[in-house]
């Protein structure tokens, strides 16, 4: 007994390593090159669970990743594979994942007024990454539960939330995952540092907290879902923020850039399409309560202030689809992949229509390219039963196991159909 516990204390002690950035000694028990083919793995799923990549404005990424990459040259970690990108999602909220793959949906630019607010969210971000606050999550939860399990996703509010199978479900759990207040508090401190260190104005980072809290107050649910569940604010934070702040500006007294101009005109189509954005999200509210004619009129307000954007021409599709009008609901997703091919969700769907109406072919195809780009059990299912009608049961039990992974009532069908075979 003695000897196991020397040789566990030694294994212990032998995963003990330095923070890059606090300097302090900490249990690494994820190594750094697990956590870098994590971040590369999970990144483009992570994306996709969450709306996907925003390439309706291709410049305003690029501006967001020139900021990203100007504070991640100043980090304690400048050589980490850091990218940067911006989800088409309207909850306020920023993520890493490990090996400093960051992304910041669109929803939460809409709420800045300047560069240095940018800045600050981003370089609390890259000191997440890092920092390798990621691994710590990670092996907390290895520490409490042996496993993935307990690291804090809430998916069931995101439609396909419990429908994610295989290693999707690993990239959207780390970026929705909750981060301790010693890790935010770290975060925000080392954020700023490298905020100054790039140039800006470190208040902005005062000014994000208050934003944040004011945000907060108002309840909006999936806000509370979103930035506010894994980046909790509060108003020690932004006490805390000024006081560093103050120091920060003794010590590099030229550290006062803000890009008002930069940044408004990066944002200015994001801005202007705000208002297609409200309307969709309110034709998708106005769909699941039934109303499809509510649906159908704010999906073509949204179009006719935003023409380019596919997921609101997805809306229609969904419309089409519930009224049983099968031709419009394929010819409105024909018009969303078009719009935007590299995205999971009316793939997904054009398949679903194609499967049902006997269009096995194009929805094997659809179906396919929608699970590579995120694995779900409802696409999976379905392409068990195409299999099945193709004659080919091997292939057919082998995505009905993949699909029976998830809860609800996909993962049920595909267990029944599962249980046939035996």
């Amino acid at each position: 007994m003695r000897i196991f516990l020397a040789a566990a204390l030694t294994s212990l002690l032998a995963a003990c390593t330095t923070n890059p950035v606090t300097g302090k000694k900490q249990l690494d028990l994820v190594s750094e090159s697990q956590e870098m083919a994590i971040g590369q793995q999970q990144y483009e799923p992570a994306q996709q669970s969450q709306g996907g990549a925003y390439t309706l404005d291709p410049e305003l990424t690029h501006y967001v990743r020139k900021v990203g990459e100007k504070l991640a040259a100043v980090s304690d970690q400048p050589d980490l594979p850091y990218e940067f990108v911006v989800l088409n999602n309207d909850v306020p909220n920023a993520w890493a994942l490990p090996s400093g793959k960051i992304a910041i949906n669109r929803g939460l630019l809409t709420k800045f007024d300047n560069e240095a607010q940018l800045a600050a969210v981003l370089g609390h971000e890259i000191v997440h990454a890092a920092a390798r606050h990621g691994a710590q999550r990670m092996q907390n939860s290895m520490l409490v539960s042996a496993g993935m399990a307990g690291l804090g996703l809430a998916m069931s509010n995101q439609e396909y939330g419990q429908l994610l199978v295989g290693g999707a479900a690993l990239g959207s759990t780390l970026a929705l995952a909750k981060y301790g207040r010693n890790h935010e508090l770290e975060s925000d401190h080392y954020g700023m540092e490298y905020m100054v260190k790039a140039g800006y104005d470190p208040k902005a980072a005062v000014e994000l907290q208050k934003i944040f809290v004011e945000l907060s107050e108002g309840n909006n649910p999936s806000w509370i879902q979103g930035m506010f569940a894994t980046h909790p604010p509060s108003q020690d934070r932004v006490e805390a923020n000024a006081e560093h702040a103050k120091q920060l500006q003794a010590r590099y007294p030229d550290a006062d850039y803000r890009g008002e101009q930069a940044f408004m005109k990066a944002t200015a189509r994001t801005r202007r399409a705000a208002p297609a954005y409200e309307a969709y999200n309110e034709g998708l509210k106005a769909l699941s309560e039934g109303n499809t004619s509510a649906a159908m009129t704010l999906a073509e307000k949204a179009i006719k202030i935003e023409p380019e954007e596919g997921k609101f021409y997805q809306l229609k599709g969904d419309v089409y689809a519930k009224l049983g009008n099968e031709k419009l609901a394929l010819q409105n997703y024909d018009k969303a992949i078009s719009l935007n091919p590299e995205y999971f969700e009316p793939l997904l769907k054009r398949g679903l229509v194609r499967q049902a109406t006997g269009q096995l072919a194009g929805a094997e195809r659809d179906l396919q390219k929608a699970n590579e780009l995120l694995p779900t059990s409802v696409g999976h299912l379905a392409m068990g039963d195409i299999s099945l009608k193709k004659d080919q049961p091997r292939q057919a039990i082998e995505y009905y196991r993949v699909a029976a992974q998830a809860e609800g009532r996909t993962g049920d069908i595909a267990r029944s159909r599962l249980a046939q075979f035996q």
